[in-house]
């Protein structure tokens, strides 16, 4: 792929960033999103495609990310400086993968949440690049997304959740044909998620992550090493606390080389990037401790935003912006300037308050040691109220559900004894992980006679629900479907029209194993989960514990 910039067709856009820290505007004023299947002006592809450098020290890129959207959220009418800089921006396609979910939904009231993904790329594509980085013995070898944090900016715009990913988290990753045609089949075996940048470029990330949560992402926004140092620089400095003095250098040479005094800090520079990049020293030596690190700058990052008052220098934007523009990778729709700044005015009103920072819930890996796997429950319920759109800080108001209703069937219901109903055994789940219950349609169809269903049989087939539904094929049995739901003690929403099915079909699911009805679905959870270390923004106190044998 070519480093030239080539002029995009058009994309739409919508506000990424979701960079904690700066606030949003009014829902509603950025165009959608596209599918992610679209051109745009390419990037020459520092973090897919052909092989780049890269080494083992991984670094928080997406800083310089945040501040760029930032400062144009906090330059106002000066956003008119930068136009000149958008034949510099750089882009590459949304998403790689062969399903694409199409872009947030609106929810009832018309308000459209925003999720962007923000990578940092290890790529060595430059001496400066080498230089910051390190690690020569890996020079030439594939870029890798060391970094991945999806931002999710909620409908209403009053709150704003991050999730964090391991880099070693290891998936299947899923097929990714990049924007020359070459494909990358999927993978058989689990493989980090890292490796995701490399099949082709961002959008297989994006494609990974999608495959992983079920969360549709409007965005992606990339940077590499370079970058974080240039806006570091251009920010004046972020303050951090260590609980005790540190030195991140072990006795071969590792390290990041970040040498602190105990307390607060304020850091800038390479020092910064020192701090985004320390594993030996933080918490337990891992990735995950940088992760934590990672995640109090930027909730401190978008601290300092708010009250510093010294980016309302004109000259200062333009050049904060001018760095930015040349560090980033967007995706298409995010091509120009002005796009850039109408997406910050979407973060307008998101206080730090209710900015939550979290880590994808994780097992250790039984396949690969020192690897992670996402854990079964606590991760699908961080992804499931991302999708949900409920925040992580427990912070969201009260509303009335309204009762769920069904359309009136066109075709009144048949009486019982003249309604044939096939029920299958699903008490398995979707994701089988459970085995079915043996006998169990046989049992359901047993407690169908009694309430007069006497056509009801057990279907040979076998299939995995979480929940009982029950499903028809034609408009002429919704009628009759609906009666059946209503006879189990369904709700309406148990309701579907499928072309799964030939008939009335009862899918007796994972929450009927026993019993004469189903069990009561769990409450919704209502903030993340412990596991997931949640980080308010507000929290000046966040301090970084140091990890024995790496002070002085």
């Amino acid at each position: 792929m070519s480093q030239s910039s080539v002029r995009g067709e058009g994309a739409q856009a919508q506000a990424p960033g979701g960079i904690p820290g700066t606030e949003q505007g009014a829902p509603g004023s950025v165009p959608g999103p596209r599918d992610g299947s679209g051109r745009g002006r390419r990037a020459g592809r520092r973090g897919g495609g052909r092989p780049v450098r890269r080494g083992r020290v991984r670094v928080l890129r997406v800083l310089a990310i945040g501040l760029s959207v930032a400062v144009l959220a906090t330059a106002g009418a000066g956003y008119l400086y930068y136009r000149h800089l958008n034949d510099s921006i750089k882009t590459d396609a949304l998403n790689l993968g062969d399903h694409k979910l199409g872009g947030s939904k609106p929810n009832a009231f018309g308000q459209t949440p925003l999720n962007i993904l923000l990578i940092g790329s290890d790529a060595r594509d430059s001496k400066e690049n080498e230089e910051l980085g390190g690690a020569k013995d890996t020079f030439g070898g594939t870029p890798l997304a060391d970094v991945q944090m999806l931002v999710h900016l909620s409908a209403d715009r009053s709150n704003m959740s991050v999730i964090s990913m391991p880099r070693d988290t290891l998936l299947k990753l899923p097929k990714c044909t990049d924007t020359d045609g070459k494909v990358y089949e999927a993978t058989q075996h689990v493989r980090p998620i890292n490796e995701s940048l490399g099949r082709g470029g961002p959008g297989c990330t994006v494609a990974t992550w999608q495959e992983l949560t079920g969360i549709p992402i409007d965005h992606f926004m990339m940077i590499d090493f370079s970058g974080v140092v240039s806006m570091a620089d251009a920010v004046g400095g972020v303050p951090v606390c260590v609980r005790k003095n540190v030195y991140s250098r072990t006795s071969t040479g590792k390290g990041s080389g970040l040498k602190l005094p105990q307390g607060t800090s304020t850091i800038k520079g390479v020092q910064a990037l020192q701090w985004l990049r320390t594993r030996y020293g933080f918490e337990d030596g891992s990735d995950l401790g940088r992760t934590h690190a990672q995640h109090m700058y930027m909730n401190s990052m978008a601290r300092e935003f708010r009250k510093n008052a010294k980016l309302s220098n004109p000259l200062k934007l333009h050049s904060l912006a001018e760095a930015a523009v040349n560090a980033m990778v967007v995706d298409p729709s995010l091509d120009r300037i002005d796009r850039l700044f109408d997406l910050s005015m979407e973060l307008k009103k998101v206080p730090t308050g209710r900015i939550t920072m979290t880590t994808m819930p994780w097992v250790a890996s039984n396949l690969i040691s020192g690897k992670v796997e996402p854990s079964t429950h606590d991760a699908q319920q961080l992804f499931q109220m991302v999708r949900d759109d409920v925040p992580l800080d427990g912070k969201a108001p009260a509303k009335p559900k309204p009762a769920a209703t069904a359309t009136p069937p066109a075709d009144p219901a048949a009486p019982p004894a003249e309604i044939p109903v096939m029920v299958r055994n699903a008490t398995s789940g979707k994701d089988r992980a459970e085995l079915r219950v043996r006998g169990r349609a046989g049992d359901v169809v047993t407690l169908l006679g009694g309430k007069g269903f006497t056509r009801a049989k057990a279907d040979n087939e076998t299939a995995g629900e979480d929940t009982t539904l029950v499903r028809y094929a034609s408009p002429d049995q919704a009628g009759d479907a609906l009666a059946v739901a209503t006879a189990l003690g369904l709700p309406a929403t148990a309701v579907q029209k499928s072309t799964d099915v030939s008939g009335v079909t009862l899918f007796v699911g994972k929450d009927w194993r026993t019993g004469d009805k189903p069990a009561p679905p769990p409450a919704a959870p209502t903030k993340a989960p412990e596991s997931a270390r949640p980080l308010n923004g507000d929290d000046e106190g966040a301090c970084m514990e140091i990890q024995p044998g790496f002070t002085w």
